[in-house]
């Protein structure tokens, strides 16, 4: 049986307020190909189907289709709800969506319930745990309001219908940041207490685990993984190999996983140096096309950095100024102005986000400008 691990597809995402929906409907269409050419029998989804808990028309009108797609496909179909989802809206109509080979799991009532298939081999158990916020299901659960006791009890329940089932294969879909995962800068934190993970030894004894929540592709064991999102949603995703894991499981569980690349719709790239120099180096070519953050090490602040840029580097989405020889101020800017008068405090600002001090026509400027806020303050 081979079974395609996939999660944190985030629809509707931007990036840098960059649109990625193009970008989102083309791996779709690479996932099915993926089912087709790859002979997959069900296809996981591990959370994080959508961006938000109310997603957008667009966002909805593509999982539609990519959903409509994989149901007429030759796969089942398994998702469940992240943190990101709303459990109520990506559940609607999952009974009448299983007649299709859609099988949609986003309760605490799904635990129970797994999808059940045969192979050469026999039975495989596949259990879909949606996200399980600590504070809204704990009591349910008769666990601690934290997420390993919370996890644990819904995995207690998962092993509980699994011992009923007779030589019976069995794999986990869950959403969750689990102890030696590395975070990326794009998920959202869902600590309790300061505590948001949890423990790897939660999932021993399944034959694969396949994790979401993490946008990194990530083995934490042989048979335990995420799959991490399928495009790049920060800068410290620059240097992951976005895709998803073909799992191949045999007579006695994982045969073999192989790494499935997604496609790279648009790399990302991360550029220092001076403007002038950034704007004629022959070794940036490769970042024409690319998602661009720029760190602009001029000793002063170039006029209009962010229009020069893109009349090279088009998607250039942040800049940030780190000027050359310019020691970290130290102390909170509060503090660095405390007990400065207006127009000190006119020229630090000036001083700070320019890299120069204000020239003495500005200074000039600066003092009949203030002069006539005050005369306007007297007059109201």
């Amino acid at each position: 049986m081979r079974i395609l691990h996939t999660s944190d597809w985030h629809l509707g995402r931007s990036f840098h307020r960059e649109g990625m929906l193009g970008h989102q409907a083309a791996y779709v269409d690479h996932l099915l190909s993926v089912v087709e050419q790859g002979s997959v029998d069900v296809v996981c989804v591990s959370g994080d189907v959508y961006d938000r808990e109310l997603p957008q028309v667009d966002a909805v009108r593509l999982a539609s289709e990519a959903l409509s797609r994989l149901a007429a496909s030759r796969a089942k179909v398994v998702i469940t709800s992240g943190n990101h989802d709303s459990a109520q809206r990506l559940g609607f109509g999952a009974r009448r969506a299983e007649r299709a080979g859609l099988h949609l799991r986003t309760g605490l009532c799904d635990l129970r319930r797994p999808l059940v298939l045969d192979d050469a081999h026999g039975e495989v158990a596949l259990y879909a745990l949606p996200y399980l916020e600590p504070a809204m299901v704990a009591e349910e659960l008769g666990a601690a309001a934290s997420h390993q006791q919370v996890l644990a009890a819904a995995l207690g329940r998962v092993r509980d219908d699994l011992g009923t089932r007779a030589k019976s294969r069995s794999v986990v879909a869950a959403h969750a940041f689990v102890t030696g995962g590395a975070p990326s800068d794009s998920e959202r934190d869902i600590r309790v207490g300061g505590v948001g993970a949890v423990p790897q030894a939660l999932f021993h004894g399944f034959d694969y685990v396949a994790l979401g929540h993490l946008h990194g592709p990530q083995r934490l064991a042989e048979t335990v993984r995420y799959s991490g999102s399928p495009l790049p949603y920060s800068f410290s995703e620059q240097h992951h190999r976005k895709g998803s894991w073909l799992v191949e499981l045999g007579r006695a569980g994982v045969e073999e996983v192989v790494r499935v690349p997604a496609p790279v719709h648009r790399a990302l790239a991360s550029l220092r140096g001076r403007l002038d120099d950034l704007l004629v180096d022959p070794a940036m070519a490769s970042a024409e096309a690319a998602f661009c953050q720029v760190v602009l090490t001029d000793a002063e602040r170039p006029a209009n950095p962010m229009d020069r840029l893109r009349a090279r580097f088009p998607h250039t989405v942040h800049l940030t100024f780190e000027p050359e020889g310019r020691t970290a101020r130290q102390g909170g800017y509060v503090e660095r102005v405390s007990g400065l008068g207006d127009e000190e405090v006119c020229c630090a600002f000036l001083d700070d986000v320019r890299g120069r001090p204000a020239s003495p026509a500005e200074r000039a400027l600066l003092r009949t400008a203030l002069a006539r806020v005050r005369h306007d303050e007297v007059l109201a």
